[in-house]
């Protein structure tokens, strides 16, 4: 189930994919866990790693579409897989990576051809990019930006700041959104140019994530990437590329700190019995093994409707935030399980675990926090659980194609008419499963709970109480998709169980929460206390499961 660079061989992906990947383990391997510990502690710039990207082309091979240099393509699942590969390694790596997919995203879905040429030039050349959306007193609030485009005799010129921004000290083109005329605009500039004024880095670590202004920074209709409402769809547009790059982060870096954990745990003697014969410590263990198990089933389902997207199937823009604040906020609980076991070992400066600590906080907080994601998640709510409609079935995306939707998505409007297969069928196909069915009367009590005791019109002003409900409804569509993926790759029953298991006490969690909300009614009350369940208990079942963590044990450890 997890990444284990010693025997690493993803099978599912065409040879030149697979050599590359594995080159990549293998650099990282050769450099070592000393040096890559030490590397980070000084906050080392990663020429060295950047140089490696630009002798096998890495960035150019996976980042490059088809209709801008046929040879190449843009593949979302084997972007999947590196981007897992990195965040295994270290979150600096796949920084300079995702902020690299995310300069990009506005030149892609420009009709700008100059300008898609001059990216593939730089990206052949081992350049990286850069997204210049944010901005210090508004964040990521693409109404308010204060960028601010004027026209000139012989063009435009440029002047305000961004900040937030990876890669802005290098970036060979920075693709920069602000307004002309209080029209939204989005062009490219170069990080070298000399009214490029780089700042700062805003950040204690090893990544650069910059300050810059551009002081009368001159541009020409060359520069021009988009105009209008436009600029505003691929500002949107490009988050939903790129953002789904956090979950498979979050999911490398609980990956390898898993192994680090349970080969420590599993060899340690504390009161004469190995750490691991407490049975708390192996309920965290247990418990952390199904949340990993369960982001991998659901970020490697989402790649499939991802790449399956097109204007009348933009299911994936549900599965999209969810991958960004689900899949990593789970991440978050994955290392907290492990790290209340392995304590202080934790923060020794000699192990990949104490940069995990750190690095696991912020995904879920990236471009969007996990409140702006859940908020987003919410206008899908009523055609999901209410109005479903007929599709084919999404089928395994492994294939060697590129997936050129993502440049042309569209404007960033009309969510809440999207519509989605019925969701029931899968757990009603699982049902023999105690802990699926149980959270399946939950999941069917969401229903209930709007048809009979809905919000009332202040509780939908209540951003508090709203988030709430859609911490429940979230859960319903992780799970889905969660069964789905186990259906294709025959997951284990034990392990699928379990998963279950542990929706059902989230579950129960929310509702609890959504009890003791100052606004909740009579009526949402008594429907809370009706979804707190005990999972079905099976020790059987639970001990198969820690059995498969417990092997995990001296599996794999880093090159010295």
């Amino acid at each position: 189930m997890l990444l284990d660079p010693n025997h690493y061989d993803p099978a599912h992906l065409d040879d030149e994919t697979r050599r590359l990947l594995k080159a990549t383990v293998d650099w990282f391997e050769t450099r070592g866990k000393r040096r890559l510990i030490a590397d980070a502690q000084d906050k080392v710039w990663y020429t060295e790693f950047l140089d490696f990207v630009k002798k096998e082309k890495l960035f150019a091979t996976f980042c490059t579409p088809a209709s801008v240099d046929g040879t190449r393509r843009w593949d979302a699942a084997r972007n999947a897989a590196f981007s897992e590969v990195l965040g295994f390694y270290g979150l600096q790596y796949w920084y300079a990576w995702q902020v690299t997919v995310l300069g990009l995203g506005p030149i892609w879905m420009s009709g700008n051809e100059e300008a898609k040429q001059k990216a593939a030039a730089l990206l052949d050349s081992g350049a990286v990019f850069a997204f210049g959306l944010s901005e210090k007193e508004h964040g990521a609030d693409v109404y308010s930006t204060d960028m601010i485009v004027t026209k000139t005799a012989d063009g435009y010129r440029a002047n305000g700041s961004k900040y937030y921004i990876g890669n802005g000290n290098v970036a060979g083109m920075v693709s920069v959104f602000g307004k002309i005329d209080d029209e939204y605009l989005f062009f490219a500039v170069d990080s070298r140019h000399e009214n490029f004024k780089l700042v700062k880095n805003v950040v204690d670590n090893q990544m650069f994530v910059s300050e810059f202004r551009l002081e009368d920074y001159p541009l020409t209709d060359a520069d021009v990437l988009h105009r209008g409402p436009d600029a505003f769809s691929a500002a949107l547009n490009t988050v939903n590329v790129g953002k789904f790059n956090l979950c498979t982060a979050s999911i490398g870096i609980c990956e390898h700190s898993f192994y680090e954990a349970i080969t420590h745990a599993h060899n340690r003697i504390l009161y004469g019995n190995p750490v691991t014969d407490f049975p708390h410590v192996r309920q965290n263990f247990v418990d952390a093994y199904a949340r990993l198990a369960a982001m991998k089933l659901f970020a490697d389902r989402s790649v499939d409707y991802f790449r399956s997207a097109n204007d009348d199937d933009r299911r994936y823009l549900l599965f999209n935030p969810i991958t960004k604040m689900k899949v990593t906020s789970e991440g978050e609980n994955v290392i907290d399980l492990l790290w209340d076991v392995i304590a202080a070992k934790g923060f020794e400066k000699d192990t990949y675990f104490t940069r995990a600590t750190a690095d696991i906080r912020a995904l879920p907080k990236l471009e969007g926090t996990v409140h702006v994601n859940l908020a987003l998640v919410l206008k899908f709510m009523p055609n999901y659980l209410f109005n479903p409609k007929a599709y084919t079935e999404v089928p395994t995306r492994h294939d060697a194609s590129d997936d050129d939707f993502f440049w042309r998505q569209g404007p960033a409007r009309g969510l809440g008419k999207i519509q989605f297969h019925d969701w029931e069928p899968i757990y009603t196909e699982h049902a023999h499963l105690p802990n699926v069915a149980l959270f399946h009367e939950q999941a069917k009590a969401i229903k209930t709970l709007l048809t009979t005791a809905a919000p009332d019109a202040e509780q939908q002003k209540d951003l508090d109480f709203l988030l709430n409900l859609g911490h429940l409804f979230t859960l319903v569509v992780y799970g889905q998709l969660v069964l789905e993926q186990a259906k294709i790759t025959k997951t284990d029953q034990n392990v699928l169980d379990q998963i279950f298991d542990v929706l059902v006490r989230d579950f129960a969690g929310y509702a609890t929460a959504l009890h003791g909300k100052p606004s909740s009614t009579e009526a949402q009350q008594q429907w809370a206390v009706r979804q707190i369940r005990k999972p079905h208990v099976d020790q059987a079942r639970f001990d198969a499961v820690w059995q498969q963590v417990e092997a995990l044990s001296g599996r794999y450890e880093m090159r010295p």
